[in-house]
């Protein structure tokens, strides 16, 4: 019976682990995909607000227009290359005068802004090549965005277009890589197009080369889950799959998120613990069988004891199996359950740590991405019981660059520590506030839905106020400011997720009004 329980209790164990470990590469892949997608999505759309500024829609000094593009390139640094075209396809004003006076009217990144915004996938640099700094010798591999600019009475006066370099997907990777790389070794995430699936970002080897998986194929049909299978390289691996299928208003260019990890290294907790488990049941049974052929009524009392307390543990009391001394087979085996115990407790306990740090931003410690979306779901659901209202307030540090550039990022990562701690102190119990990445905030709070907008100003200007208090880090005295967004839900959209992006678009006009203040979608034009 002890080795049949083992056995039964070791093939669940295993089933539900494997399941767990398997849904963490499912998540991390789907994580990759929806962070390439929101980024490209705020990449557009930054393009599409440039568009609209009337120095490009009134392009008379080509001098002005670069001095544009060169602050726009400063102050947005993922974009590689910015140009403005006149309509007929030539570089009128660049970033570095790089190409001004080409006629690229053949270029897809003219032709196909000429209607609507266009982007375009993955794929080499041409004309550039030769011409923008590569410190590493590698290739130079771009996406490209552009729009048409139109004057105030709606004719084309040119097309803005930008090249992305692509590297800014290593960033993307290294930013999910960082929190989980010490304990999930040799873990690989890879990039592949939706054309003749052409791996666009992972080992090097891989990179530029097709590739056919079944997961690929389950993930271009649109699930999100893992599997294992064989690779070309002739090892199996556990591999979890997502598919980018836009953000919002963006559609997406199809790209397949692929995450790989070794079987025998995935599963290795895995098989350590039925191991365990099955030595531990087989040494039970073999003590079990001897102590009953030989002393069975002898020792009937002190296996009284310990089944009674096996079985308040199993109730879910919190009781220790007794230590007998009686004879040594029993001691042997109250040693062993405790064990046992201890074993199964550590290793629900470590699991617990998982899921914790899984739900946790790593420097901060305060909630991520995924605990805020959960819960979202739990104050909703609480705010519709209450008819009360969420208040969204999206964040964001004016002059956090500069610190972490002149101090360094060991000074910047302090000042973000206390900045949560503030932050924290800000908000009530019941309320929440997430870091999103870098020094991005948001907080959601549980308002009136009649003061809504009159209480999350409240909150707001006092979060704005204890930041702008003087921070001590290495032995010097900082400032720095806060712009803050806010939008109220269900009062500004019924969909809590659109309600979150207007908080969001709220911050940049605090920061077009100058920042270290509060805008209100609903004020928002007003300010």
């Amino acid at each position: 019976m002890s080795t049949l329980l083992s056995i039964t209790t070791s093939s669940r164990s295993t089933n539900e682990l494997e399941e767990k470990i398997g849904n963490t590469l499912s998540e991390i892949s789907y994580q990759m995909a929806e962070n390439l997608d929101h980024f490209m999505w705020s990449r557009a759309g930054e393009i599409e607000v440039i568009s609209k500024s009337d120095i490009l829609r009134k392009p008379t000094d080509p001098r002005r227009v670069h001095e544009y593009l060169e602050d726009l390139k400063l102050n947005f640094p993922s974009f590689t290359w910015v140009g403005f075209l006149d309509p007929q396809g030539t570089i009128v004003a660049s970033t570095g005068d790089i190409l001004v006076g080409k006629d690229i009217s053949a270029r897809p990144v003219y032709k196909n802004a000429l209607a609507s915004q266009f982007i375009g996938d993955v794929h080499d640099a041409v004309l550039l090549a030769k011409l923008l700094p590569n410190p590493t010798g590698e290739p130079l591999q771009f996406v490209d965005i552009s729009t048409p600019v139109h004057n105030a009475e709606g004719e084309l006066v040119g097309v803005l277009a930008a090249h992305l370099s692509w590297e800014w997907s290593r960033q993307v990777e290294n930013s999910i890589m960082k929190p989980i790389q010490e304990r999930m070794e040799e873990l690989q995430i890879l990039i592949v197009s939706k054309q003749d699936n052409v791996v666009l970002l992972g080992p090097k080897a891989m990179v530029g080369q097709p590739l056919e998986l079944a997961s690929i194929r389950e993930a271009q049909a649109g699930n999100n889950h893992w599997m294992t299978e064989q690779w070309p390289d002739g090892r199996t691996y556990l591999t979890g799959y997502a598919y980018g299928d836009g953000y919002l208003n963006y559609l997406g260019l199809g790209w397949t998120v692929v995450v790989r990890q070794p079987v025998d290294v995935a599963f290795e907790s895995v098989g350590e613990l039925q191991m365990s488990i099955l030595t531990i049941g087989c040494l039970a049974a073999l003590l079990f069988a001897m102590i009953g052929w030989f002393i069975a009524g002898i020792v009937a009392k002190p296996l009284k004891r310990i089944a009674v307390a096996a079985d308040r543990l199993r109730s879910g009391e919190q009781v220790e199996i007794p230590y007998q001394r009686s004879y040594k087979d029993i001691e042997i085996l109250s040693s062993s359950l405790r064990s046992l115990v201890d074993n199964l407790t550590r290793t629900e306990n470590a699991l617990g740590a998982m899921e914790s740090l899984a739900h946790h931003d790593k420097l901060t410690g305060l909630p991520n991405r995924i605990a805020l979306d959960s819960y979202l779901d739990r104050a909703i659901h609480k705010a519709g019981q209450n008819a009360t209202a969420l208040t969204f307030l999206y964040l964001d540090l004016d002059g956090f660059k500069n610190i972490n550039d002149s101090l360094g990022h060991a000074a910047g990562d302090q000042l973000l520590q206390l900045v949560a701690a503030r932050l924290l102190s800000c908000v009530r119990d019941g309320e929440i506030v997430s870091r999103l990445g870098g020094d991005e905030f948001v907080a959601i709070l549980h308002t009136s839905r009649e003061q809504a907008v009159q209480e999350g100003l409240r909150i707001a200007d006092e979060i704005i106020r204890h930041l702008n208090e003087p921070f001590v880090i290495e032995g010097q005295e900082i400032q720095i400011g806060c712009s803050v967004g806010g939008s109220v839900w269900p009062t500004d959209g019924e969909d809590p997720i659109a309600t979150m992006r207007l908080a969001d678009a709220a911050l940049y006009a605090s920061k077009r009004a100058g920042k270290n203040r509060t805008t209100f979608t609903s004020t928002a034009e007003d300010r």
